[in-house]
């Protein structure tokens, strides 16, 4: 045999046997893998699907806070039960504060004049019949004139009567003389009574305190200067604007109602008033909606008669109204307040052995005090409902330490 033929023989013997060893290990690596999947769950695995089957299926590992019976109750947390519930869709329009405009008056003079005193101040609260202004006026001191002048004729008319009448049933007068002065005593009656009746429809009376001419302007009923145009020494017109006063004990809130939205917005409607610039809200109802739109806007106007003791509620101030439009019944709902966000994730703390485990839920509809449990979450859970903050707040701890 040729030393060529044998250096082929023995290279096609080695490729031999290195095929057949990369073959056996194939075949053992597979073997390894089938027996690994056949094999049966650690008791981990077992653990965390246990988790994700208490909170309603979940496929991620929840985060656990322990936590003791007398801790629970020393730190105010309130453990109820996730179920079915009832809550009320809203709809939230822009809105606003305005004076109400039944206890806000625009008061006049009534009367040409010019302004002696102004005791009312702008924002002063005054009470009813307070005087407000006093105004000089020639033409308060005409009708006074007036009225003293026809009571002074009526007495003299009812005393002429009572003569003609003794003169009658004496025979001494004729009775056209008696009747003559009882239809000159009801023509005086007439006038005095025209001449009174005209200085009450100015707010003025015949007494002449300080002057025929002095003519006091007072308040309606109580409320708060809001605007004042009158000032010492300037003369007036009676149809002039010279104050504002409105009673800030009630105001409107009015709403702004787009078309789409007319169907839902109904006299009636329960709503919640919520300040847009600061922490304040107010339960009323719907009083008025308005039944045209704008020409420009095409919105209509509607307006909730809002309680106001302590004046929080400012006109001008922008509001966002919560309008309760229906009510829906939620399979799964927990409270507002045991929502929590940990990790950009919504999750509520479920009641455990341990203490609370974070599971992590998908939210529907709220109310503000019930939240529907869309997915996550199965009913008959027991939950923080109250002081959910305090448990995440150790949660964090927890995960701080764990960093360090």
């Amino acid at each position: 045999m040729k030393k060529n033929q044998k250096i082929a023989i023995v290279g096609i013997l080695l490729l031999t046997l290195a095929l057949t060893v990369v073959v056996f290990m194939t075949t053992g690596n597979t073997g390894k893998s089938g027996s690994a999947e056949n094999a049966p769950p650690k008791a981990g695995a077992a653990e965390a699907q246990g988790k994700s089957e208490r909170a309603g299926g979940d496929e991620h590992e929840t985060d656990a806070v322990a936590f003791s019976e007398e801790q629970i109750s020393s730190a105010g947390i309130v453990v109820a039960v996730a179920g079915p519930a009832e809550i009320a869709t809203t709809l939230t329009l822009p809105g606003e504060i305005r004076f109400n405009q039944d206890r806000t008056a625009h008061i006049v003079p009534r009367v040409d004049g010019v302004a002696e005193s102004v005791p009312a101040e702008l924002g002063q609260e005054v009470e009813k019949d307070q005087v407000l202004a006093v105004l000089a006026s020639s033409g308060i001191s005409e009708l006074r004139s007036e009225a003293l002048a026809a009571q002074k004729r009526l007495a003299l008319a009812k005393t002429t009567l009572d003569r003609e009448k003794k003169l009658w049933e004496d025979k001494i007068s004729a009775e056209q003389d008696y009747l003559q002065a009882r239809h000159a005593l009801q023509e005086a009656e007439i006038a005095s009574q025209n001449a009174f009746q005209k200085l009450r429809a100015l707010g003025a009376d015949a007494k002449a305190r300080g002057g025929l001419n002095r003519f006091e302007l007072r308040a309606p009923f109580a409320g708060m200067i809001v605007e004042r145009h009158l000032s010492i020494g300037e003369a007036v017109q009676a149809s002039d604007k010279v104050m504002t006063l409105s009673d800030l004990s009630t105001v409107w809130a009015e709403i702004v109602v787009s078309a789409r939205d007319l169907n839902t917005v109904r006299v009636g409607n329960a709503v919640t008033v919520k300040a847009a610039s600061f922490d304040s809200r107010s339960d009323g109802k719907i009083s008025y909606v308005g039944a045209l739109l704008g020409e420009q806007t095409r919105t209509a106007t509607a307006r909730v008669t809002l309680p106001n003791p302590d004046n929080a509620w400012r006109p001008g101030l922008f509001v966002n109204v919560e309008i309760v439009s229906g009510k829906i019944d939620a399979p799964v709902a927990v409270s507002a307040e045991a929502i929590q966000t940990v990790e950009n994730k919504t999750v509520v703390f479920v009641r455990s052995k341990r203490g609370f485990d974070a599971v992590p839920v998908e939210t529907g509809r709220t109310d503000g005090k019930n939240v529907e449990i869309v997915r996550g979450l199965q009913a008959g859970v027991s939950y923080a409902a109250e002081g959910s903050f305090v448990i995440k707040s150790e949660l964090g701890k927890a995960s701080a330490g764990h960093g360090h």
